[in-house]
């Protein structure tokens, strides 16, 4: 009884001690990745278990920063699933305010969609990939006590184990929501540009859980294309793949257009599979994109999908200048290896709208 006592309390976060950390991190030895949140060091418990630790900058610790760390305790801290990283303790004292996470050993998705080296990945793995971070995502929507909205799905927070399983990670954006309430009343934009949901640009719907939807649908689209979504032609016109996919799909070409994609003949139906799907969770109207749960099954093929409705008309709402961007360079994510990559911001137009909305995109 005393075993099984301690084998759930070990369920929890527990809190360590910077002395602790110092220890299993072999005094900061071996860096994973930075951002602007902070460092991840490699690291490993006294009895083998291998480990992410992510030490804060403690320049950062205003308010937001603050923010962040206690929405990562408050929602992994109370979760326990396969598809979402595994959040085993934190440090929070006057020398070191730390996460410490399980290790995944093939990082995060991003590296092997859009790196052009030996990286990439065999397309075989990617149906999985996309159906664990749907599960994953199902599970904070529909299983837990209270619902949670992460915000933030892209490629960069999904991290994969040795055998590229994934698991959803960086919740230092998500929320914990009432499942009485059927939207956040959180003030303010949130998530990455290319991938957030357009209901945060034009208030013309409530904040739901179904902005995760959007977001997955997204990224869904640079899945099954092996590439980002947005990036700049030779002519510097804007190639945004979400619309070839939906062209393609009006035109009864989507199958040829996958193919000529460099996927193989023989995974061409779940390729096209996954192309509808994503169709269907960027669906400009929130209550028109289907619950996570139902995400699962369609890309598991066990229900039948039904032809989507044409997405993306906020886009002519916003007026986006697709025509002359300006050039950025953006920081990588805590856990990823994306460094730097050269990227465009779309700036929209319209005098109506008063923040400002921006469609990140990468050159080839």
């Amino acid at each position: 009884m005393e075993r099984f006592l301690q084998d759930l309390a070990k369920e929890k976060p527990v809190r360590f001690t910077a002395q602790q950390l110092r220890r299993f991190m072999n005094n900061y030895s071996k860096v994973l990745g930075s951002g602007g949140f902070g460092i991840v060091y490699k690291g490993q418990f006294p009895n083998g278990i291998k480990i992410a630790v992510k030490v804060i900058k403690r320049s950062l610790l205003d308010k937001r920063a603050k923010e962040q760390f206690m929405a990562e305790v408050s929602t992994i801290g109370r979760t326990y699933h396969i598809n979402l990283v595994r959040l085993y303790g934190f440090s929070y004292d006057s020398s070191m305010s730390a996460l410490v996470y399980e290790y995944m050993e093939n990082g995060s998705l991003d590296k092997y969609l859009f790196n052009d080296d030996a990286q990439g990945i065999d397309w075989n793995k990617l149906p999985k990939i996309a159906i664990g971070t749907a599960k994953g995502i199902a599970y904070l929507h529909e299983e837990c006590q209270h619902r949670i909205i992460h915000y933030d799905i892209k490629p960069g927070n999904i991290l994969l184990d040795g055998n590229f399983n994934p698991k959803v990670a960086e919740f230092g954006l998500a929320k914990l929501c009432n499942r009485d309430n059927t939207h956040d009343s959180s003030i303010g934009y949130k998530g990455t540009p290319g991938y957030s949901a357009p209901e945060f640009l034009l208030n013309n719907y409530p904040i739901t859980h179904k902005c995760d939807v959007y977001s997955f649908g997204m990224l869904l689209f640079e899945i099954v294309g092996r590439r980002r979504n947005s990036r700049v032609g030779s002519t510097d016109s804007l190639d945004w793949f979400p619309k070839h996919v939906w062209d393609e799909y009006e035109k009864g070409e989507l199958a040829a257009m996958i193919l000529s994609n460099g996927i193989e003949e023989k995974d061409r139906d779940r390729a096209q599979i996954m192309a509808m799907v994503a169709l269907w969770c960027v669906q400009d109207s929130p209550m028109a994109r289907p619950p996570m749960s139902a995400v699962v099954k369609m890309l598991e093929g066990g229900v039948e999908i039904m032809p989507p409705s044409k997405p993306f008309h906020y886009l002519y709402f916003v007026g986006i200048n697709v025509l002359n961007p300006p050039t950025y360079t953006s920081d990588s994510s805590d856990y990823s290896t994306n460094e730097g990559n050269n990227s465009y911001w779309y700036k929209e137009q319209t005098t109506t709208i008063m923040a400002k909305y921006e469609i990140q995109i990468a050159s080839s």
